[in-house]
């Protein structure tokens, strides 16, 4: 008998694992997403697909482990001075959005023509977003950490602090007197604050001191443990607090961002947490319970769409009446426009407490569960619908009747780097670019960066290029700027043209069209990298700089011998002027000149002299 309750347990773990392993590649190889795929595959595997699981409830809550991890993962990255600096987001614009999306939200439920009360809490639930499922994509997406995406975390922070008040407000509610009521409530908030306080001071006095100790004892797998412990032990005690387990576990995260274990612990916590959140999304679509939305189909439906639109509209104008673009806007409207995990709990309190019926929390929860399915088609939706064409230009300026004495095309990396000496004898410089994100985030380290393509000649025009003593091209695309390039030598002969080479080829085709200068945009990075290797290895700074100098010099030799014999591969750093090419001076930091009578190794001069194994690396 207990074999076969063991292997009845085995199996339904490999049928999880096989479920997610199969269906999420496949939606994300269709475009759709991995949160799509766990919630497809949670709805053939669960109770109302194939039937292999009974009760996704008790998976669930096993699950909901995995938006704790989250939480504590995503307070590792926020030091309290940053949450500091974010307070007026989290209790101002929180405070706003929840209030406009209640308020709507009430308003669609008796408009339904259900009582203030069942509206209430309704709108109360389907206002709490899914922390997992918005964090999920925002993570995908990359945007977490850009200001949009810290807005978006700071409202789920308040939301997840909502739900204590929620939860009293659902005990007042109560047509059912509890015994000792004075009393019990009271002490619930005793308790509350002070689980709080105790979490507070541990991690203050209590957390660093641990991780010192355990890592002083050199054993991996205990500070896994220790990691784990701080996650489950902080959700244990708001949840005994009566407070969010997520919260919690946030609030362990920050109160350990300034530690130096940090990196050590996000690094332990890593395969817990996915596994986790994706055994959450599975459950939430197991949860859908498809014979209630079909009994109920036209409420669940219609409801579903009225909450949603209600919920994205007030969303959008608050992010707009707080001055967010119309792009962040919509795309925040469209994300958070769903009910979220902490609805489950809300309804299920509610129900216990007899303010609503049992068949009144079964189509609240479908409606919210429904919800978090359909978020992901509506993000995916929304990417196809909008075009990056149609990316906003709200607070951007475009190149026009703009002249100074460089004009530089392209502030990436390479850019950025170039820019600071012009910079530093306060050169008048003009920058144009065609990445808006790039440029909004530049202007909040004060440079001032216009939109413009410089592959087009009216842009050119605009940007002051007829005006100026020098055309610097630092964008990576080489049909680009070979483009800019042959504009350039065309139109505006009285500009020294500066290029960016991509690699030896490129170089060689930029010399042929008449540059004044092009450096390969790698070359002199690799060949300093490469004598500092050589320095650590214990090899003498006189010997290094050496081999340095003999690399640039065979290298030079060698696109000499390709210009000569019209080859298609060329070196790098070589300027171009009237007389013909010569090597440009190349600024290193082994500076030592050579003594006489010191030679390089004959192994060393053997490398140098060998041929390129590839004449377009680089």
């Amino acid at each position: 008998m207990a074999t076969e309750v063991v292997s009845s347990d085995l199996i339904k773990v490999v049928a999880l694992l096989g479920a997610a392993v199969v269906v999420v590649p496949v939606f994300r190889r269709l475009g759709l997403g991995s949160v799509l795929g766990y919630l497809a595959a949670g709805l053939i595997i669960g109770p109302f697909g194939f039937g292999w699981f009974s009760d996704p409830q008790s998976i669930l809550h096993v699950a909901e482990l995995g938006v704790v991890m989250f939480l504590f993962v995503i307070g590792l990255e926020m030091q309290p001075s940053h949450l500091w600096s974010l307070r007026r987001q989290i209790f101002g614009l929180g405070t706003l959005q929840i209030l406009a999306c209640t308020i709507a939200l009430t308003g669609v439920g008796l408009a339904f023509g259900f009582s203030l009360a069942v509206s209430f809490i309704g709108a109360a639930g389907f206002v709490l977003t899914s922390t997992a499922i918005v964090m999920q994509l925002l993570g995908e997406r990359g945007d977490i950490a850009l200001p949009r995406g810290q807005k978006i975390v700071s409202i789920l922070l308040f939301e997840d602090l909502l739900i204590v008040p929620l939860l009293a407000l659902v005990a007042f509610m109560s047509p059912v007197v509890p015994d000792h009521a004075d009393g019990s409530r009271w002490l619930s908030v005793g308790i509350g604050v002070a689980s709080l306080a105790g979490l507070i001071a541990a991690g203050i006095w209590l957390l660093n001191p641990l991780f010192r100790i355990l890592a002083a004892a050199k054993a991996r797998e205990v500070m896994t443990a220790a990691a784990l412990l701080v996650v489950l032990g902080s959700a244990l005690l708001m949840q005994v607090g009566g407070l969010s387990m997520a919260m919690g576990a946030f609030l362990a995260g920050v109160l350990l961002s300034e530690s130096t274990f940090r990196h050590q612990i996000e690094a332990d916590i890593e395969p817990f947490r996915g596994i986790l959140l994706g055994l959450f999304f599975l459950s939430v679509g197991m949860s859908l319970d498809l014979s209630v939305v079909a009994g109920n189909w036209k409420l669940i439906l219609s409801g579903v769409l009225a909450m949603m639109a209600a919920k994205a509209a007030c969303i959008y104008v608050v992010a707009r009446m707080t001055r967010s673009t119309h792009v962040d806007a919509l795309d925040r409207a469209i994300l958070m426009a769903q009910g979220g995990e902490f609805a489950f709990v809300l309804f299920s309190a509610a129900a216990a407490a007899r303010v609503i019926d049992a068949r009144v929390n079964a189509n609240l929860t479908a409606i919210v569960v429904l919800s978090m399915v359909l978020t992901p088609l509506f993000v995916i939706l929304l990417k196809r619908l909008s075009p990056k064409r149609q990316e906003s230009f709200e607070g951007i300026e475009k190149a026009d009747g703009l002249s100074g004495s460089v004009l530089i095309i392209g502030f990436g990396r390479f850019g950025q780097v170039m820019s600071q000496s012009l910079l530093a004898r306060d050169v008048d410089v003009t920058i144009i670019d065609t990445d808006i994100e790039m440029i909004r985030s530049a202007e909040e380290f004060g440079f001032k960066i216009y939109y413009g393509d410089g592959t087009r000649l009216d842009v050119l025009h605009s940007s002051g290029a007829d005006k100026a003593r020098a055309i610097a091209v630092c964008i990576d695309d080489r049909v680009a700027a070979n483009r800019i390039v042959e504009l350039a030598k065309a139109e505006f002969p009285q500009a020294r043209l500066l290029v960016r080479s991509y690699d030896r080829e490129h170089s060689l085709q930029l010399i042929n069209a008449g540059v004044d200068y092009q450096i390969r945009e790698t070359f002199e990075s690799a060949v300093n990298f490469g004598a500092a290797a050589l320095v650590e290895l214990g090899v003498s700074e006189d010997d290094a700089a050496r081999i340095a100098t003999e690399i640039r010099r065979r290298d030079a030799e060698r696109f000499e011998l390709e210009m000569a014999g019209g080859g298609l591969a060329a070196g790098a750093g070589m300027m171009h002027t009237n007389t013909g090419p010569r090597v440009a001076p190349k600024p290193t930091p082994f500076t030592t000149p050579r003594r006489e009578g010191q030679a390089l190794s004959e192994e060393t001069a053997e490398v140098i002299r060998s041929p390129d194994l590839d004449n377009r690396a680089g």
